[in-house]
């Protein structure tokens, strides 16, 4: 089948035709409060929640990874204020 190409006004009026419908398709309806909390409870039961023993083991690697970083910063922010005092005050 042979397609048939839109100039110049035929093409512009189409286009805008598009445009509107589109708009139209993409306006959003305002939706009521209780809708909005009812859509978020569907969605919080369709989460899929960690087990407790998931979750320790979580907890515990973010709380070791924290101590081990506070660490090495402290330890930077130690030695480098050994290394500025040094340099400029001495």
């Amino acid at each position: 089948m042979a397609k048939t190409k839109l100039l110049g006004e035929e093409r512009e009026k189409h286009l805008k035709e598009q445009k509107k419908l589109a708009k139209k398709k993409n306006k959003k309806q305002k939706r009521s409060p209780g809708r909005f909390f009812k859509d978020v409870w569907g969605e919080i039961k369709k989460v899929t929640w960690p087990s407790k023993n998931d979750l320790f083991k979580t907890t515990f690697a973010v709380i070791v990874f924290i101590v081990i970083f506070t660490v090495i910063v402290g330890l930077m922010d130690w030695g480098l204020g050994t290394v500025f005092h040094n340099f400029f005050v001495n």
